[in-house]
C-alpha cells in the first residue's frame, strides 16, 4: 500500500522523533519552512498560528496547560516553562520582522534555560555595580561558556566587564 509522503510528513516525524529524544536543537527548525526558517508574516503568534510548535519543558503544548489544571494542583513549575527552542522559533520570527536585537535577546533567553534558576540569580547579582572584580566576571563568563555552553550570555558578562573597567565600576 503505497502512501504520499510529503515533506511536511517527514518534517512532522522528524520533529516527533527529535522531541522524544528530548534533542530539540535547532536541526529541528530546518523543518519548519522552505528557508529553514519561520517568517513573522505567516507564522506570527506562534500560539495561534504554530501552535504544534510550542511545547512546555516537559513536552506538554498549549491545549494541555489550563487553569483548572493550575488549580488542581496537576501541573509543575516545568510543565509551564519554556523551552530553548520555542525561543529559538520567537528570534527567528523576530529576524524576519526586521528586528535583529531581539532575536538576540531571545536567543541569550534560550541560553539561560540551561542554567539553574539559583545561579541565574547569583550571576545577575554579580553583574550589579561594584559587586565584582573584573576576574570575578571574566569567571563567570568561562563557566557560562564551558558549563553551560551559554556563548552569548558569555559575550554579555565579558563587555560588562570591560565596560564596567572602564567606568570604574568594578569592585575594589
Amino acid at each position: 500500500m503505497a502512501q504520499n509522503i510529503t515533506p511536511e510528513l517527514i518534517a512532522e516525524a522528524v520533529k516527533r522523533v527529535m522531541g522524544s529524544l528530548g534533542e530539540g536543537t535547532q536541526k529541528t527548525t530546518g523543518a519548519v519552512g522552505s528557508t529553514g526558517k519561520l517568517d513573522a508574516k505567516k507564522d506570527f503568534p506562534l500560539g495561534i498560528k504554530r501552535p504544534d510548535l510550542v511545547r512546555s519543558a516537559t513536552g506538554l503544548g498549549l491545549d494541555d496547560i489550563t487553569l483548572d489544571k493550575v488549580i488542581a494542583g496537576q501541573l509543575s513549575f516545568d510543565d509551564v516553562r519554556i523551552r530553548p527552542e520555542t525561543l529559538e522559533y520567537q528570534a527567528q520570527i523576530a529576524e524576519t520582522a526586521g528586528r535583529p536585537h531581539i532575536a538576540v535577546n531571545l536567543r541569550r533567553a534560550a541560553e539561560m534555560t540551561r542554567i539553574p534558576d539559583a545561579r541565574v540569580l547569583e550571576i545577575y547579582n554579580a553583574m550589579r555595580p561594584y559587586r565584582s572584580t573584573k576576574q570575578e566576571l571574566l569567571d563567570i563568563a568561562s563557566e557560562l561558556e564551558t558549563k553551560y555552553q551559554a556563548r552569548i550570555c558569555a559575550a554579555l558578562v565579558r563587555e560588562a566587564a570591560e565596560v564596567y573597567e572602564k567606568r570604574g565600576r568594578i569592585k575594589k
